[in-house]
């Protein structure tokens, strides 16, 4: 049953049912014990009565007269007994049969095949026994009657009882429903939050988290056309050159002028391919969940070798790599450990463009790299990991997403990347920070 207001319904009519019925029960019970101790009494009051009438043992027997079988009169039954066993006399609804054992006090007998409730009084001084009998019959055919005047109101007010709970249920489901016809008379593009003022504090929090959720989606299509903006804007300039670049080949009569526009065009190709190549990365970092650390360590250092391999530096430019890393493995992503070093080894070799080097270390806790590069102005470090941000010391080749990839893979594996001019000369430093032995 997946309607909330249907399962309140049922839950409370069945409650309310059942209440009843055990008060039905209870009512049932603690009558009957009542009605026992007062017709009890009657027995024994109406026997003394009769006990106090009888002058002596001269007393004639009345036929009896027919019962009804419907109604409660002549429920109480007499009998007047000599103490040699004569009757004497007895009411007009008294068996021929003594009522009970000559005992006196109460007792009970089955006469006639009925079952009586009986009163004894011997008078020896009379030499009379009175007996007083109530039919127990009759007695639970009053507790019936008794309870079926409670049950028959009741199941007449059940249907109206049924109509209240699904009025006030319906009544309770309203600003639901006026909240669900609200967003669904919205269109797909407004996803403004739904207002919680005047809403049931039972339902604020799915408000809040519906409007939480709307957040999240209008954040994740402002991101989308940011990005879809900026990879438009980045892809313009290097194909614009490509269309240039190729029509110079075309017309260029001259052979070194045709070789310098092809070369010119591999350059454009392989800027616009690693701008692609960068831009899936960076979607697939945003768009793909947290992964678990890798149950199997990753050695850095020879990822790192691989990664020097397939980006050959430029003349002059020397990269070293400290034999310690060969000994230091993590417990991370494996993928995100290779955008991070892919992603800093590609940002020293754009930014050192003379003679100079690249030098992966080792350090406590995390692995550093430092260029002779030109570095970065001190109040652009703040900025260099916004997507598109470039700088005053861009390169010609750069896109301004390696170092905004490279700092959301490293907090993909646990670490963050700290970024610092060189103290010690020209260029940058970044390293890779792990806290304490994480991973290790």
């Amino acid at each position: 049953m997946t309607s909330l207001r249907r399962r309140l319904f049922l839950v409370l009519f069945a409650a309310t049912g059942l209440i009843w019925l055990c008060a039905v029960a209870w009512i049932s019970i603690t009558s009957r014990a009542e009605l026992e101790h007062v017709l009890d009494a009657r027995l024994q009051e109406a026997a003394r009565m009769v006990h106090s009438l009888v002058a002596g043992g001269n007393l004639s027997t009345t036929p009896p007269a027919p019962l009804s079988p419907e109604g409660y009169e002549r429920q109480l039954s007499c009998q007047i007994w000599s103490l040699d066993g004569r009757l004497l006399a007895r009411s007009s609804g008294a068996p021929e049969e003594a009522l009970s054992a000559p005992a006196q006090g109460f007792s009970s007998r089955v006469v006639n095949g009925e079952d009586w409730r009986v009163f004894t009084i011997t008078d020896t001084e009379k030499g009379v026994r009175v007996m007083v009998g109530d039919r127990v019959g009759l007695r639970d055919r009053l507790v019936r009657d008794l309870i079926a005047g409670l049950l028959a109101p009741a199941l007449l007010i059940a249907p109206l009882l049924a109509l209240l709970i699904w009025a006030v249920l319906a009544r309770g489901f309203a600003p639901l429903s006026r909240m669900a016809s609200e967003i669904a008379a919205r269109d797909g593009e407004d996803i403004r939050p739904v207002a919680v003022d005047h809403a049931p504090s039972e339902v604020r929090p799915l408000l809040g988290a519906l409007n939480s959720l709307f957040a999240k989606v209008e954040a994740a299509r402002q991101h989308e056309r940011d990005l879809t903006a900026f990879a438009a804007h980045e892809l313009r300039t290097p194909l614009a050159g490509l269309k240039t670049q190729a029509q110079i080949a075309l017309a260029a009569p001259d052979a070194a002028i045709r070789d310098d526009a092809l070369r010119q065009i591999l350059v454009s190709v392989e800027r616009s391919a690693r701008l692609v190549r960068q831009l899936l990365a960076l979607a697939r970092l945003e768009a793909a969940p947290a992964q678990k650390p890798s149950e199997e360590a990753v050695p850095v250092g020879p990822a790192l070798r691989e990664i020097v391999h397939h980006s050959p530096a430029a003349p002059g430019i020397v990269v070293e790599i400290d034999p310690a890393l060969d000994d230091l493995a993590r417990k991370v992503d494996r993928e995100a450990l290779h955008l991070v070093l892919r992603n800093l080894h590609e940002n020293a070799l754009q930014h050192v463009t003379g003679p100079g080097g690249i030098r992966w270390r080792r350090i406590p806790h995390g692995v550093c790299v430092e260029d002779d590069g030109p570095g970065i102005p001190e109040d652009e470090l703040p900025r260099v990991a916004e997507r598109f941000f470039r700088g005053r010391n861009k390169s010609l080749s750069g896109s301004g997403l390696g170092l905004t990839i490279a700092t959301l893979a490293a907090g993909r594996m646990g670490a963050r990347l700290d970024l610092a001019n060189r103290a010690d000369g020209t260029g940058l430093r970044v390293r890779i920070l792990w806290p304490d032995a994480h991973g290790a």
